[in-house]
């Protein structure tokens, strides 16, 4: 465990509300209400662990780890090999103190966990980064592809999501600061079995979808035994269609398939372009249709999904998250993706990278990738 950060390392307080905690204290159990159904608009959108106060200090699952923001020791870096453009190593990796942040951004990276095995971490296919910009109004959703082939502090080049089983959030975190130099503030993990949850509490969630979406969760659905030995248990056609959370949570996992892929006689196109996107689409449709959740269902969520969460935003920087949460839901959303269009290529068999890794994502120009999700996050907030 970490020791305990200075000052300059704890997640800025966007809230300018200095009046949260004596308010609360003041108000009671009536402002512990409205707190707590204000806090829910983030617990949805994936932040997850925003709550009423007394909530938080019984149910809440806090990881007091800030090694993510500790400078990268020259002795970490090992030797290997990158197929791509000439690199100069010393220069992949950028410092905390080099790191691109501003006070009025909140940068929170959110992992999708899989481990059903019980490994001491498990597997993300989800790593997107959400940044609460109160200068622009913005919810930003920055999804990570995660075969990108970057550089791991202590483990050399390999898949971006390979950071995760390697070290968890922690590294994870260190390993997109250090190859896209912009500072991450607080992370949240949630695991399949509470996304399916918030699903179902909420009575299932609206998304449009294609003949091939639609076929590729009946597939799964019945693969996986999920479907009561029903082959097609979505039956609607093509359009708006009400997924519950095991079928929303195949639509976020949905890369498409191959035909003779785990003995299928379908064929489904897709490749994780199209699922990182359904992921952020999802997630935009969850805060959207969150505006019109009743009271008893914001208590059944938060009793729920919230032992399950697992975060190290603090009990205080939650409160007073949580006081801004309505005015956080009407900001727009927009969406984004690492690596950008024009800036990536696939390696070929016989490259080094495929030696290390298999078939990935090469970044074609790492600084021009850092300077387009700098201006995404930032804006005009930095030069």
């Amino acid at each position: 465990m970490a020791n305990k950060p200075n000052d300059d390392n704890r997640v800025v307080d966007i809230s300018s509300n200095t009046q949260v905690i004596k308010l609360y204290n003041k108000k009671g159990r009536a402002l512990r209400i409205v707190a707590l159904v204000l806090s829910i608009v983030l617990l949805i959108s994936g932040v997850a662990a925003i709550g009423a106060y007394t909530y938080i200090v019984t149910h809440y699952k806090y990881e007091d780890d800030y090694s993510y923001n500790e400078d990268i020791k020259q002795e970490e870096k090992v030797e290997a090999t990158y197929s791509g453009p000439a690199v100069d190593t010393s220069k992949v990796i950028y410092k905390n103190s080099e790191l691109i942040s501003h006070p009025n951004v909140l940068n929170i990276m959110l992992f999708g966990e899989d481990n059903n095995q019980g490994y001491k971490y498990g597997r993300t296919d989800t790593m997107i980064l959400l940044s609460i910009d109160t200068v622009h109004r913005k919810l930003k959703l920055t999804s990570f592809q995660r075969d990108t082939y970057v550089y791991i502090p202590g483990y050399g080049y390999d898949r971006i999501n390979a950071s995760y089983t390697y070290g968890g959030a922690a590294l994870s975190i260190k390993t997109i600061q250090s190859n896209f130099g912009i500072k991450i503030d607080r992370y949240a993990i949630v695991d399949f079995d509470s996304f399916k949850d918030i699903i179902d509490t909420l009575g299932g969630v609206e998304m449009e979808l294609t003949q091939d979406e639609i076929d590729y969760i009946n597939y799964q659905m019945y693969k996986n035994k999920q479907s009561n030995g029903n082959r097609t248990t979505i039956t609607d056609p093509p359009g708006m269609v009400k997924l519950n959370g095991q079928e929303a949570l195949w639509y976020a996992r949905n890369r498409g398939l191959e035909k003779g892929e785990d003995g299928n006689e379908i064929g489904i196109s897709g490749d994780d372009w199209d699922r990182t996107e359904r992921q952020r689409k999802l997630l935009t449709k969850m805060v959207t249709d969150l505006k019109g959740a009743s009271f008893s269902e914001i208590i059944e969520i938060v009793d729920t999904i919230g032992p399950k969460i697992t975060s190290n935003l603090k009990v205080d920087e939650i409160l007073k998250l949580a006081t801004n949460a309505l005015t956080y839901i009407s900001y727009q959303i927009v969406q984004n993706y690492v690596p950008k269009e024009g800036l990536w290529y696939y390696n070929k068999p016989g490259d080094e990278s495929w030696n290390i890794a298999g078939s990935v994502i090469m970044i074609s120009d790492l600084e021009a990738q850092r300077v387009a999700l700098a201006k995404f996050v930032y804006e005009d907030l930095i030069k």
